[in-house]
């Protein structure tokens, strides 16, 4: 619910142009990026059939020998709640992004290293991520080790004594002649208001995201107390 409150909020505050989608999956995911297709009038493959390239020259099978690695896995499970946000006049180019943190992301090294390296790669490409935390059960902050895993460990004071539950808003990007990355970091504490962040959509605009409201409302939405 809390992503979809945030994507009603920011129907009224994203100006024209910029458009957000909830974003949430839960156990295993699979996502075929590039896919290749026969159609109905494609050349005729006899030719390959009878063992010979399409230029009719002999093509040679490739017989496999045991592969190097061979042990039983069990499907990754992909845990995400996010909202995207993306610019319509750059042919819906995603131009932030806000990533909750779920139990999930934390429970395990190979998941914190997965959510980690998911934001810098989105970083990265130029796109703002917003890291929300309100995980109390597993004191991990995966923020400070988003800014270890892109060499600025000691950047942020937060990172001497990492809290569990925090909210960051973070973008990097050209600056000028220089590429510059810009965090805005804050604990979070139970029993008190959540925190506002900027919201990034273009290197000189910014919208607040407004983190208490939205998740009064689901909560409230949810009956919970």
């Amino acid at each position: 619910m809390w992503p979809a409150g945030i994507v009603r909020q920011l129907r009224k505050t994203l100006p024209p142009g910029f458009i957000a989608n909830p974003s949430v999956r839960l156990g295993t995911f699979y996502e075929i990026d590039v896919s290749t297709y026969e159609t109905e009038d494609a050349p005729a493959s006899a030719s390959w059939k009878q063992g010979h390239g399409t230029n009719g020259t002999a093509t040679a099978q490739w017989n496999a020998t045991e592969p190097s690695v061979a042990v039983e896995v069990e499907p990754d499970e992909e845990y995400e709640y996010a909202v995207n946000i993306y610019d319509t006049e750059r042919e819906q180019t995603l131009v932030a992004a806000i990533e909750i943190v779920s139990p999930a992301n934390k429970d395990r090294p190979e998941k914190r290293n997965s959510f980690v390296a998911k934001c810098a790669a989105l970083l990265r490409q130029g796109v703002s991520v917003c890291v929300v935390d309100l995980v109390t059960i597993r004191q991990f902050n995966l923020y400070t080790e988003l800014m270890t895993f892109i060499g600025q460990g000691r950047a942020d004071p937060m990172s001497e004594n990492p809290p569990a539950t925090y909210a960051a808003s973070c973008r990097w990007g050209p600056r000028g002649d220089k590429s510059r990355l810009e965090t805005w970091s804050r604990v979070m504490t139970v029993g008190q208001p959540l925190p506002s962040l900027p919201l990034w959509l273009r290197a000189e605009l910014a919208i607040t995201l407004d983190l208490e409201s939205t998740y009064e409302q689901a909560c409230h939405d949810l009956w919970i107390e």
